[in-house]
């Protein structure tokens, strides 16, 4: 194990040491999945992502995806992030396009560089999205301790997922938004009963001037209780806007602000539209590369 390298990574990150955190870990075949759900546990970020080789399989990386508390199919950040370290480190160029080979299936981001060569902004093009159950907003505002008057009543809660369910609930302001605070135990025995494990809060007003939406996203279940950037939960919120037309047209680009309640503010680009029977939904962000470091 001795002189296997990692990057760390901050992910939507809005300003200097912000958004996301992430671990990715390079050549990583020989690990076992306990040693790999330790070093995720050990880094204790809300995931840690392990390439496991360095050549292409199938047009695409090979990567797997740890929570401290387990392995999931897909996560938005860690699939930014684990992209812009393999463009950086192991392909070396600038290109247009890098695969992720995940247990959901392949997710291509593509890359937006600047003048000087750097990515600027990286975009993922989530699996088509799914709706699902439909849940009383009496039962989630005692779970966020909110009133049910928090809750805007013109929409519903509901799961979307377009790879990773979350049930996105929509607040009226941001008020609702910034009180919101999880009771652990009832959100546990919510979701034991639905495929979202997490949930999505969303506010029409924001926290800084520019932005679309203020959002926050609780994750209790996998061992996050307040997660600072989303990609995979700001792609469920893109499919919701649209499919519920929240915007007013089938079609939205936007930006999302993250993250402020606990002080890593972060920045989502959100763009998704309408097709025949689907919704196209894409998640961008910027990539900050933070620091090298190899296992003892």
């Amino acid at each position: 194990m001795q002189g296997r390298v990692f990057y760390i990574v901050d992910v939507f990150a809005e300003e200097q040491y912000s958004g996301n955190q992430l671990a990715v870990f390079m050549d990583a075949a020989g690990m076992g999945d306990s040693e790999m759900q330790c070093l995720a546990k050990e880094m204790n970020y809300s995931e840690t992502t392990f390439v496991l080789s360095s050549e292409e399989k199938d047009g695409g990386y090979d990567v797997r995806i740890f929570t401290p508390a387990a392995e999931i199919p897909f996560a938005g950040h860690p699939t930014l992030g684990t992209a812009c370290v393999i463009q950086s480190r192991i392909i070396g160029r600038p290109v247009d396009r890098v695969t992720l080979n995940l247990k959901v299936g392949r997710i291509p981001v593509s890359f937006v560089y600047d003048d000087e060569g750097v990515a600027d902004v990286l975009w993922m093009r989530q699996n088509p999205p799914v709706a699902g159950k439909v849940v009383d907003r009496g039962i989630i505002a005692t779970v966020l301790n909110l009133v049910v008057d928090d809750i805007d009543d013109a929409f519903p809660v509901q799961e979307f997922s377009t790879g990773l369910p979350f049930l996105i609930v929509p607040l009226k302001n941001l008020q609702a938004l910034r009180k919101a605070y999880v009771d652990r135990s009832k959100l546990l025995a919510l979701v034991d009963a639905l495929e979202a494990k997490a949930v999505l809060c969303f506010s029409p007003e924001t926290y800084k001037s520019g932005h679309d939406l203020a959002v926050r996203v609780f994750a209790d279940y996998y061992g996050v209780p307040e997660d600072p950037a989303t990609g995979s939960a700001n792609g469920d919120l893109a499919a919701y806007l649209v499919h519920h037309a929240y915007l007013g047209g089938p079609a939205i680009d936007i930006k999302v602000g993250q993250g402020y309640e606990i002080g890593r503010p972060s920045l989502l680009l959100l763009k998704a539209r309408r097709l025949d029977d689907s919704i196209e939904v894409d998640v961008g962000g910027g990539v900050v590369m933070v620091a090298r470091g190899e296992l003892l």
